[in-house]
């Protein structure tokens, strides 16, 4: 079982991170994807396109049919926009479950369909907090967490990293360095332990379901972000 990276050529908060990821030590040219390069650091796959990140349906499934190794989990590196334009480190599943069959999802998915959300969503997430934080990325940046909104297409459990929210942020090396971080330290790449890596722990995880929110969810936030004592005392 692989862990698969997704990154695009055509955003730069997708390109900055994967460049800055593939100069860290390990890495080395993997097998062609239907005419998309690859490499490859232990059990990690990273894919690089050139198209719409949001797009490029059932890579989980077009590699295992390509190579033959199973898929365990995806990780999409992506750009993050917002009305607001505030600079942001984001993470969030994919899906567009609230679509009736029939709509034409604007941002690819399929109508009614989520992809089972990535169990590292809130380990990555309090990482991606505490290494924003140690380089000095907070509180010009807001750490955020969102609800389904996008595709593409996945079996796997899922998840996006973003930077937001204009060009000028997503183009900033110092976030493109913090959320190569994010993914070097959260694979366990650089020799440490992974973080919320669920295989490790025997099936004792448990598991939360939110549901509701708008674009941002941020109670959903507070009860992965808060220590479990602190949320006690506030009910």
């Amino acid at each position: 079982m692989v862990t698969l990276i997704v990154a695009t050529t055509v955003d730069p908060a997708s390109i900055g991170p994967t460049s800055a990821l593939l100069s860290m030590p390990g890495w080395h040219p993997g097998p062609l994807l239907q005419g998309i390069p690859s490499f490859v650091n232990d059990e990690v796959r990273l894919l690089k396109h050139d198209n719409s990140i949001v797009r490029e349906d059932h890579l989980d499934r077009r590699w295992e049919e390509v190579t033959g190794e199973a898929v365990d989990e995806v990780i999409f590196l992506s750009r993050h926009t917002a009305v607001s334009n505030r600079p942001s480190l984001t993470i969030h599943p994919i899906g567009v479950p609230h679509l009736q069959e029939g709509n034409v999802p604007p941002t690819g998915g399929k109508p009614g369909w989520a992809a089972p959300p990535n169990p590292r969503i809130g380990p990555w997430l309090r990482l991606l907090k505490g290494i924003a934080e140690a380089h000095n990325l907070t509180p010009e940046f807001e750490v955020t967490l969102e609800a389904t909104h996008h595709g593409p297409e996945t079996n796997s459990p899922t998840m996006f990293v973003e930077i937001g929210s204009t060009e000028e942020y997503w183009k900033r090396q110092d976030a493109a360095q913090a959320i190569a971080l994010l993914v070097w330290e959260g694979l366990g790449l650089g020799g440490g332990a992974a973080v919320g890596d669920w295989k490790r722990n025997d099936g004792q995880n448990k598991v939360l379901l939110g549901i509701g929110g708008g674009h941002y969810v941020p109670r959903h936030m507070d009860i992965i972000v808060v220590p479990r004592h602190s949320m006690l005392r506030r009910s």
